[in-house]
C-alpha cells in the first residue's frame, strides 16, 4: 500500500502528464484528423486512381504491335503542345502508356497514350486526383511553413502516444482498461472508448508518427543529409556527376548534385529516399557525329538489363544528362535504378534496395510499411485500422472533454507543481532536441501558457481590488 507521500508525487505526476497530453491533443487534433482522412484514401491510391481514370488508363486487347516509345512520345508532345518529361510503360497489354509532360515553367500534367495507335486517351493534371490528396496530406499546398506544421503534428503525436499510456496505466482500476462501461450517454463510455482505442492503436500510430518522419521538411532534410555524411544512406555516385546547370550546357565538372531529373515543381522522377539527393550520373561528351541513342533503344536496353514492368524512363536533361529507369514496385526490397549514357548506351550505374546504407534501407522500409505496399492487404489494412483509430480519439477526445467540462470554464486540467512539471518537461525537452519544430513548438506552448497565467492573476488581482 503506497504512503501518503508516494500517493501525492504519482498523483502530481499524473496530472503533469494529463496537462500536457491536452495541450498536445488540442494543438494537433485538426490536423491528424487531416492525416488519418487523406493517408486513408492514399493507402488505396492505385484502386481510386483507376476508378476516376479507367477511361484513359484501359485500352482494348489487340494483336497488333505496339508503336515504338519514341513514335508514342512524339504524338503526346504534339498533342499537348508540351515536352515529355517521363514514360511509364505499360505493365499489361491492356494499359495505356502514360507520360509525365512539361506544359510550362513550373507546371506539369499526366496524360495517358494508347500504346497501339498513339492516341490521346486523357489528360490530367500531375499525379491526377491522388497527388491532390497526397499534397494536401502534406499541405504542400499552402507552402514551406504549413507543411512544417506536419512535422510539429508528427512531433506532438509522439507525446500524446507515450503520455497517453502512461495516463492509461490501470493503477488498480479494473473497469475500462481493455473494455467500455456504462453507454455512449455518460463520460466514463468516452473515456473508455479512447484509452482502449489508444491502448490498441498505440503502436501503430507511434509507427505512422516516426516514419512519416523523413518526408519533413526540417527534420527529414536534415536526416538524409546526416546519413548521407555518414555513410549510411545513399550509395555512391556510379559515374561521372555534373550539376544540372553544367548537364544542360555540356560542361565539365565534378560537384555533386541531385540527380532526381527536376524538371519543375510536379515534373520529376519517381525516385525512392535515399536517391532523391544522391548525385546524378553525366553522359560521357560526344566525341563523333554519330547521333545519341533513342528512347525506343534506352528501353531496348532497360529490358536487356531485367528491369521489369512497369517501369519508368526519365528523359537526359542537357547533352551530358542520362536516361533513367526506375522500378518501384510494392515491395521496396525490389527497388531498382538503372542510369544509361545518351550518347553511347552503356549502364551508367544499377543501383537497387542492397546498395543502400543501413540507415537509408531502414528508411525505405518504414516508408514502404506507412504506405501500406510492403506485406500486401494486411499491411494495408493495419495501417488503415490505425488511421480509423486516429479520427475515434479525435472524436471521443473532445466530447469527454465536453461531459467533464464544468459549466463556463474551459476545464484545463491541474498544473503540477514546479519540481514535478520540471521533471516531465526534461523529457519531453529530449524528445524535442531530437525533433528541433516539436522542441520549438514545445518553447512556443511554455511562453503561451506563461502569457495565459499572468492574463489570470492580472484579472483576479483587479477583481479583488474592485470588490474591496
Amino acid at each position: 500500500m503506497l504512503e501518503s507521500g508516494q500517493l501525492e508525487t504519482r498523483n502530481t505526476l499524473y496530472r503533469a502528464v494529463w496537462r500536457w497530453h491536452f495541450f498536445a491533443g488540442l494543438l494537433v487534433l485538426p490536423f491528424l484528423v487531416l492525416l488519418s482522412v487523406t493517408g486513408g484514401l492514399y493507402l488505396f491510391k492505385n484502386e481510386i486512381d483507376h476508378f476516376i481514370c479507367r477511361s484513359m488508363q484501359d485500352v482494348p486487347a489487340r494483336s497488333a504491335p505496339m508503336l515504338p516509345a519514341t513514335l508514342l512520345m512524339q504524338r503526346a508532345a504534339e498533342a499537348t503542345h508540351g515536352q515529355v518529361l517521363q514514360l511509364t510503360m505499360p505493365e499489361e497489354p491492356t494499359q495505356a502508356v502514360r507520360m509525365i509532360i512539361r506544359t510550362g515553367e513550373h507546371a506539369s500534367q499526366t496524360t495517358f497514350v494508347d500504346p497501339y495507335d498513339g492516341r490521346l486517351l486523357g489528360v490530367t493534371a500531375y499525379g491526377g486526383v491522388m497527388q491532390i490528396v497526397r499534397k494536401l496530406h502534406s499541405l504542400q499546398y499552402f507552402g514551406f511553413w504549413a507543411s512544417c506544421l506536419i512535422e510539429i503534428t508528427a512531433g506532438w503525436t509522439i507525446v500524446l502516444v507515450f503520455s497517453g499510456l502512461y495516463l492509461w496505466w490501470p493503477r488498480g482500476q479494473r473497469g475500462g482498461v481493455v473494455t467500455l462501461r456504462a453507454t455512449p450517454k455518460t463520460r466514463v463510455f468516452w473515456r473508455d472508448l479512447h484509452a482502449v482505442t489508444g491502448l490498441f492503436a498505440s503502436l501503430a500510430i507511434l509507427f505512422l508518427a516516426v516514419t512519416g518522419m523523413p518526408w519533413s521538411k526540417v527534420w527529414g532534410k536534415y536526416v538524409q543529409q546526416w546519413t548521407t555524411a555518414a555513410g549510411l544512406g545513399q550509395p555512391e555516385a556510379p559515374a561521372e556527376v555534373l550539376r544540372e546547370w553544367a548537364l544542360g550546357r555540356g560542361e565539365a565538372g565534378t560537384a555533386k548534385a541531385s540527380h532526381h531529373h527536376d524538371h519543375g515543381a510536379d515534373g520529376k522522377a519517381d525516385l525512392p529516399w535515399a536517391l532523391e539527393q544522391a548525385s546524378a550520373p553525366a553522359s560521357a561528351p560526344s566525341t563523333s557525329k554519330a547521333p545519341a541513342i533513342t528512347l525506343d533503344e534506352a528501353i531496348a536496353i532497360f529490358t536487356k538489363a531485367g528491369l521489369p514492368k512497369p517501369f519508368s524512363v526519365a528523359l537526359p536533361l542537357g547533352p551530358r544528362g542520362a536516361y533513367m529507369g526506375s522500378y518501384r514496385p510494392d515491395r521496396v526490397e525490389e527497388t531498382r535504378v538503372v542510369y544509361l549514357d545518351q550518347n553511347t548506351g552503356r549502364v551508367l550505374g544499377d543501383i537497387g534496395f542492397a546498395q543502400y546504407g543501413p540507415a537509408a534501407k531502414s528508411i525505405e522500409w518504414g516508408i514502404a510499411v506507412h504506405q501500406g505496399q510492403e506485406y500486401g492487404a494486411i499491411n494495408r489494412y493495419v495501417m488503415l485500422g490505425g488511421c480509423v483509430a486516429i479520427l475515434l480519439l479525435a472524436v471521443s477526445a473532445p466530447i469527454m472533454w465536453w461531459k467533464r467540462r464544468p459549466k463556463g470554464s474551459f476545464a484545463i486540467p491541474p498544473a503540477a507543481d514546479r519540481r514535478t512539471a520540471r521533471g516531465v518537461l526534461g523529457i519531453m525537452g529530449v524528445t524535442g532536441l531530437l525533433f528541433p519544430l516539436l522542441g520549438f513548438s514545445i518553447i512556443a506552448a511554455l511562453f503561451c501558457e506563461q502569457v495565459f497565467a499572468l492574463v489570470r492573476r492580472h484579472r483576479s488581482s483587479r477583481s479583488y481590488s474592485l470588490r474591496t
